[in-house]
Order: C-alpha cells, then sequence, then structure tokens
C-alpha cells in the first residue's frame, strides 16, 4: 500500500466503562501524518471533555456506529479498558474499512470473539495493534540483545507474576496478567500446553464461585491461581497471583531464567525497570556477583529517558502501526499476538476445568468457566 500524506483518525472512548485506557486517544497528537478528526463516547460529558481534549474542532458521536458510517476514517482507536465492547467495536470498525486499528487490551473476553475479530481483519486486510507499550521499549530490545548474544546462555524458565493486590487471582490474570502472558510469548514462543489450578482461599473453585467479572471480563472465579506452560523454545513459563499478597516494591513482572544468569524485568511498560545477574548459580549470596541495571542505553548506563513512558510506548505503538499498513507487514504487537494472550489465559482455567494439561491452541473456544462443575 502506497504511502499516505495524512491519516484520518477516529476514537471510540466509553467514560465510565473503560473510559479512554492509558492515554489511546491523546497519543495521536504527536504521530506524524495523523490528524484526529471525530471522536464517540455514550456518556454526555464525557463526550463534551473529549471533545475539549481532543480539539474542538472534531466532530463529536453519541454512537460510534454513526460516527464511523459518517467520518470514515483511516485509522481508529478503540480505547475503552472493559473488555466486553472490544469485540463489537472491533468488527464495526473493520466493517467500515478503516486501515489500522489500536486496541486497549486485553484483546477481548473469549476465543471465539478473539478468531471472529482475527477472521475479519484478514479479509478486510485490516492491521490492528494491541496496546502492550513494553513491546516497544528499548530496554526490551536490550533484553532480546542479551538473549540472541547468548550472554544469558540457555533460556530455562520465564517466571511471571500479577500485582498480587486486590485483584490478585483471575482479575489480575486478565488486568495485568495480559501482559506477562505476551512478555512470554515474545521471549519464548509460542505456548504449547498449560497446566493450572485455580483456588477460591485455600479450596479448588467450582460452578458455586462464578461471577460476573468487573471491567466486562464475564465470568471470573478465583482469588489464587498457579499455572504453567510449555514454550515453543523448550523453556517453562509460570505465571503465578494471590490476592492482597501484593510486594514492596511492586513484582508485577517476569524473570528470565537463562542458564548463564537471570534478567528481571519489572513494572511493565515503555519504561520497565530492569536487571541483569550474570550467574549461572542464580545465587549473588554465594556467588558474589552484582545486579546490573538496564536502561533504555543498555546494560550498567544511566537512564536517560525523562518522559512519560505510556504516552511514548503508544507513540511507538501508532507508528509501527502505519509502517504495517504501508508495507502490509504485521505491527510488533499484533491481532495475532494479542489472541495469543487471551488463549493463554483461557487456558489457565480450562486446565482446571478439565483437571488436566490442555493443548494449545484450545479446543475450546468459549469461557471455560461457563462449563464448570
Amino acid at each position: 500500500m502506497p504511502d499516505q500524506e495524512n491519516y484520518r483518525v477516529a476514537v471510540i472512548g466509553h467514560t465510565g466503562r473503560g473510559n479512554y485506557g492509558h492515554g489511546l486517544d491523546s497519543v495521536w497528537k504527536d504521530v506524524p501524518k495523523t490528524t484526529v478528526v471525530a471522536v464517540a463516547d455514550a456518556h454526555a460529558d464525557g463526550l463534551a471533555k473529549a471533545t475539549q481534549r481532543l480539539g474542538n474542532d472534531i466532530k463529536g458521536f453519541a454512537d460510534f456506529h454513526t460516527m464511523l458510517k459518517e467520518v470514515k476514517p483511516d485509522l481508529v482507536s478503540i480505547a475503552p479498558r472493559w473488555l466486553d465492547q472490544h469485540h463489537a467495536m472491533t468488527l464495526a470498525t473493520i466493517d467500515a474499512g478503516v486501515k489500522g486499528i489500536y486496541l486497549e487490551k486485553p484483546m477481548c473476553r473469549t476465543l471465539a470473539e478473539a478468531d471472529a475479530m482475527v477472521t475479519a481483519a484478514e479479509k478486510a486486510n485490516t492491521k490492528l495493534a494491541i496496546a502492550f507499550q513494553t513491546r516497544y521499549s528499548p530496554v526490551l530490545q536490550v533484553i532480546n540483545d542479551l538473549i540472541d548474544s547468548d550472554e544469558l546462555g540457555e533460556v530455562l524458565e520465564i517466571r511471571g507474576r500479577g500485582k498480587d493486590d486486590r485483584r490478585g487471582g483471575g482479575e489480575d490474570l486478565w488486568a495485568l496478567g495480559s501482559h506477562v502472558m505476551n512478555l512470554m510469548h515474545h521471549l519464548g514462543g509460542a505456548p504449547e500446553w498449560c497446566s493450572a489450578r485455580v483456588y477460591q482461599g485455600r479450596k479448588l473453585i467450582t460452578k458455586e464461585h462464578v461471577h460476573d467479572g468487573p471491567e466486562g471480563i464475564g465470568p471470573l472465579a478465583g482469588n489464587r491461581l498457579s499455572a504453567m506452560y510449555g514454550l515453543e523454545s523448550g523453556a517453562t513459563a509460570y505465571f503465578n497471583s494471590w490476592r492482597d499478597q501484593a510486594g514492596k516494591p511492586s513484582r508485577f513482572g517476569i524473570k528470565i531464567m537463562g542458564s548463564k544468569g537471570i534478567i528481571e524485568l519489572y513494572d511493565v511498560g515503555y519504561t520497565p525497570k530492569a536487571f541483569w545477574l550474570p550467574d549461572p548459580g542464580w545465587s549473588p549470596g554465594r556467588s558474589g556477583k552484582k545486579w546490573i541495571p538496564l536502561t533504555t542505553q543498555g546494560p550498567g548506563k544511566p537512564e536517560t529517558f525523562t518522559g512519560n513512558g505510556h504516552h511514548r510506548g503508544n507513540v511507538d505503538a501508532c507508528i509501527d502501526l502505519i509502517r504495517a499498513i504501508e508495507g502490509d507487514l504485521q505491527p510488533e504487537a499484533s491481532i495475532y499476538e494479542a489472541r495469543m494472550s487471551v488463549e493463554m489465559i483461557a487456558a489457565v482455567f480450562e486446565s482446571h476445568r478439565l483437571n488436566t494439561t490442555v493443548d494449545i491452541p484450545l479446543a475450546n473456544r468459549e469461557n471455560p468457566l461457563n462449563l464448570l462443575v
């Protein structure tokens, strides 16, 4: 597809039901070759504030279907954090003929919804990027280089946690775990199987524990869970979350356990906190090895980035989305990676439901908790 001088952008938000995500509306102010021309928000006061925030000359709509039909944008931000709206908004946006979509995570509620979104995007050749800002971070590139250069050795394990806060367990898996799942997939390859257990307190969850989750998650259960994945690279990945057991500083992130050392990456985002321990025994108390900070400038170098990390990550993602459109490529964090994150989350509940290790991709594409006994 030839380069375009200017891309007309529309934003879909929903005040009170996910709002505008982590800056998915304001990102376009710093993305070259783009102009925001319209915003839709079913909340009247929220719409008024959004038009003022994004520019008083843009058009405001109470209904996103009407906006898509009248404005015919090239690019759309689907910004609400509440994921129950993502499926319908994405299908409508693709049907309107847009070239690209920037979507807040998590992608959607079920694998059936994800499959429908992928099918529609493939048929229309619409590019979709998911808001996994860490994927665009220079810090992650430093980590990739350490792995590719064999300084970390063979990646043996990847250990991830959510925030272990009041959302610990199932909600933490969806809200924060989606980022962790994507990083596991990126660093260790596609997951091939999952074995997991989900608990309410000390008891395994059953049908009686299932409830309607917050923020449009749908059926949800569990305040503690443990999951293990076999990755394509041969490494084993782990994810755990336990409600109200948060650490200070936060444990949210991953540990990459290599045969020659460990890399830690925490506070997931464009400028995560990252450290490298060149210790094959994984035991600085015995080896005397020191943790080396990893910054956007490289191992052991001072951090020079001082801006808004979320905003910069969004900007880089949207620039990459335009690159993908013009080159007929997939974005760095593509619709397929978005679906795999949902697949890894669903696999936790499916493994628990069936009381066995499950193969990925899953045969069941609906929410496993609807089938729990």
